[in-house]
């Protein structure tokens, strides 16, 4: 049987942005600790919760985070994991990201795919349903 792939995009706003840096060299990018929390709208309803670290540096900078989003997605309720990073070369940025295996709950259960975040407050989720 084959899946059928989904593609939609759902903003989202930062509600809250806790960070603590960890490490602050006197050269080098500084590296912190971040909790994110989200709303989602759109074709994904529902809140979000990033683990971030960071490395924040003058010309270059990566994040790589694992973030608990709960909400309703093509009328199916429940939970995911989206393990997702990016990296910044001056202007030049990229983003990367993926559903944890198994990770849905509920009616999400079976959920896997791709996620990418825009710095302008989109996340693209790529997905399928295994059930």
């Amino acid at each position: 049987m084959a899946l059928n792939t989904t593609t939609i995009q759902a903003e989202f706003e930062i509600d809250s942005w806790d960070e603590v840096p960890y490490e602050e060299p006197s050269e080098g990018p500084k590296l912190t600790k971040v909790v994110i929390r989200k709303t989602y709208r759109g074709a994904l309803e529902g809140t979000g919760v990033a683990e971030v670290l960071t490395a924040q540096g003058t010309e270059g900078a990566g994040y790589v985070a694992s973030e608990r989003i709960a909400g309703t997605l093509e009328g199916r309720r429940g939970t995911f994991v989206i393990q997702h990073g990016g990296l910044a070369d001056g202007d030049d940025q990229t983003t990367f990201g993926t559903v944890v295996p198994h990770s849905g709950t509920a009616g999400l259960a079976g959920l896997s795919g791709r996620a990418t975040e825009a710095a302008h407050g989109v996340l693209t989720l790529v997905y399928t349903f295994d059930s």
